[in-house]
């Protein structure tokens, strides 16, 4: 998981919630109360000095040139766990050089970021991005979209479940989620009936005879669903409007963060697809178009209309047995 260090300095609200949110390293000039439950970075001259479970000094380096890259490998090479690297200019910084340069020395690279988005950018560079970013969050909403981001899974485990039925069940109202983003071929989104088990819906960059390809789009299921979130989280996909953050998955597992534009629900003919893995029985009910595609473990894509008792295609089983306002519980819940 990577590393987001807060700079709260002055903002005791901003404080308690991230405290509530879990957050954990903060930048302070004066230590909280109870400062040795976390990692406080307290301004000094030369950076920062860390306070709390392991003090150390901390350097903060500006970068003004690539050659200065080369101090921050001296103080790894010195012993430094960790370092802070800023600059006004990040395109003068060839980042993914710096990356490379730090790998197998034992120290963490944060980078200090100016919000949200770039904290997205750095963290995901050349897929492994930094150790951690310094932030000033601006508000409680920049706030929870950071905890989003750190707590999200780099990947999730995608297992072949295999299709014991398909049916249709009649008409009713089924969810678009048109994205901000345009997703590649092999993403989608997670999207279930029962708590445990989340399919792979492939989002619509293929097209079909009768509609334009759009890459923006999942279309995820009945709006019963669960989809599954960036924080581990589920919520109903009758929930979901423009401006929530979702999570978007690669037929790999690997996992990224995108969010809506916009949901479409509309009354649809359905589809219910029943798969079984890892002894457990999931489902998920879909609209019964070509455009609906589940994916393979070789990266195949198979339209619902398509699809047959006896495929295999990919699902994601959770250890949560039940919900409870979208958090797992711990709990006899039997979801039919």
């Amino acid at each position: 998981m990577k590393k987001v260090v807060v700079d709260i300095s002055g903002n005791e609200q901003l404080f308690r919630k991230a405290l509530q949110l879990g957050f954990s390293s903060f930048i302070a000039e004066t230590p909280p109360k109870h400062s040795a439950e976390f990692d406080i970075y307290v301004p000094s001259k030369n950076g920062f000095n860390r306070l709390g479970k392991k003090p150390a000094e901390i350097p903060r380096i500006t970068v003004k040139a690539p050659q200065d890259l080369e101090k921050i490998v001296q103080h790894a090479r010195q012993g430094c766990d960790e370092v802070v690297i800023a600059t006004s200019d990040w395109k003068i910084i060839p980042v993914e050089n710096l990356i490379a340069m730090m790998s197998g020395t034992g120290c963490s690279v944060l980078a200090e970021v100016g919000g949200v988005t770039e904290a997205e950018l750095f963290i995901n560079i050349l897929e492994k991005g930094v150790d951690g970013v310094v932030v000033k969050p601006r508000d409680e909403q920049e706030l929870k979209m950071l905890y989003e981001l750190v707590k999200k899974p780099e990947s999730i485990p995608l297992v072949e479940a295999v299709v014991e039925e398909v049916r249709d069940v009649g008409v009713g109202d089924r969810a678009c989620v048109d994205t901000v983003s345009m997703l590649d071929m092999g993403e989608g989104m997670l999207v279930g009936s029962r708590a445990y088990m989340f399919f792979m819906i492939h989002n619509e960059s293929v097209g079909s005879s009768f509609t334009s390809p759009r890459p923006f789009r999942v279309n995820a299921g009945a709006v019963h669903s669960y989809v599954l979130m960036p924080d581990g989280s589920t919520r109903y996909l009758s929930e979901l409007e423009a401006g929530d953050r979702v999570l978007v998955v690669s037929a790999s597992g690997r996992t990224r963060i995108t969010s809506v534009g916009r949901v479409k629900i509309e009354r649809r003919p359905l589809r219910l697809v029943k798969a079984s893995a890892e002894g457990l029985t999931g489902a998920v009910t879909v609209q019964n178009a070509e455009t609906i595609r589940f994916v393979t473990a070789s990266g195949q894509l198979i339209p619902v209309t398509e699809l047959k008792k006896g495929d295999k295609i990919l699902c994601h089983v959770s250890q949560a047995k039940g919900r409870h306002f979208g958090m797992a519980v711990e709990e006899t819940v039997v979801e039919k």
